[in-house]
């Protein structure tokens, strides 16, 4: 139902050129009208927070499979076929560690708690590093799509149950030498004995357990109870890899309810479809300097 072409700017959204204090005021305002806020978190969200993939901080926790392999970012390292077990895992270790198990460097996910912990709210997010319960949101109201680092799988799936993996990541981390944890340390399915993988979707592996289905649930029952009512729709950091998930949801939901306002906060890719233009507010800035102004007000 949406033209091809999205909406780059208007007279609801603003450039770096362009002074923001009306559209934060307008999206302020619209936070506190709003009968329920919903909330849609992509990669970029965490990227304001400081969890980026390459530069220094990848430089800094690998410097000997950058070495070894000429790697240029975490990602694609992550999808290397290391010959071992023993390998793969302390590549992993590591990085499950820095980007599950530590905080962000950036108190951004605090502040956008801050800014709706007093509002009847609901997290739909793609990332899978935990920011959201560890800056105090509830767990009840966050429906992660996409898995978690801190949850293991059978790789073949066998069965569809996950396996909560700090203890061991923990151990794989301070025990690894010459980039190797011990094979003892090797985890592998309790039931067909394959061996473990991350519980990611990635491919058509991915186990959606009880968990999963619960939290999935409880999303569909909010979107439902709040037909029609004031819905802010607030998309943070959400790109164009996987826009089925949140993004053209949003822009449809909002399409179908007139009392609804989309509110796209992303650096860069700020923009919507023609048809809910009146109903959006579009900020094309960094998500953490953006939500320290609206704290600020």
């Amino acid at each position: 139902m949406f033209s091809k072409t999205a909406t780059m700017k208007s007279i609801n959204g603003y450039w770096d050129n362009e002074k923001p204090e009306r559209f934060l005021e307008e999206v302020k305002i619209k936070i506190n009208d709003a009968d329920a806020v919903v909330i849609g978190a992509g990669a970029g969200l965490s990227a304001s927070a400081g969890f980026s993939y390459s530069g220094k901080r990848f430089e800094n926790n690998f410097p000997d499979f950058i070495e070894k392999y000429g790697f240029k970012d975490m990602y694609t390292a992550g999808f290397y076929p290391y010959k071992t077990l023993e390998e793969h895992w302390a590549y992993w270790s590591r990085y499950i560690t820095i980007n599950r198990y530590q905080n962000a460097p950036k108190p951004v996910y605090q502040n956008l708690y801050n800014l709706v912990k007093d509002k009847n709210y609901f997290v739909l997010t793609t990332n899978v590093d935990h920011c959201f319960q560890k800056a105090g949101f509830d767990k009840r109201r966050l429906f992660y799509t996409q898995g978690d680092y801190g949850l293991w799988q059978c790789s073949k799936p066998c069965h569809n149950k996950t396996y909560d993996n700090e203890t061991l990541i923990k151990k794989m981390t301070e025990q690894q030498q010459n980039m190797r944890i011990p094979s003892a340390l090797v985890p592998y399915c309790p039931v067909c004995g394959a061996p473990v993988s991350m519980n990611l979707r990635s491919d058509h592996t991915f186990v959606e357990d009880k968990g999963w289905h619960t939290a999935a649930d409880r999303y569909q029952d909010f979107i439902r109870r709040h037909q029609g009512l004031k819905i802010l729709y607030l998309e943070l950091g959400v790109g164009s890899n996987t826009p089925g998930i949140i993004k053209y949801p949003f822009w449809q939901m909002t399409a179908e309810n007139p009392k609804a306002t989309y509110v796209c906060i992303n650096y860069g890719e700020a923009v919507c479809p023609q048809e809910i233009e009146s109903q959006s507010v579009r900020i094309n800035g960094d998500i953490g300097e953006v939500l320290l102004q609206l704290a600020d007000r």
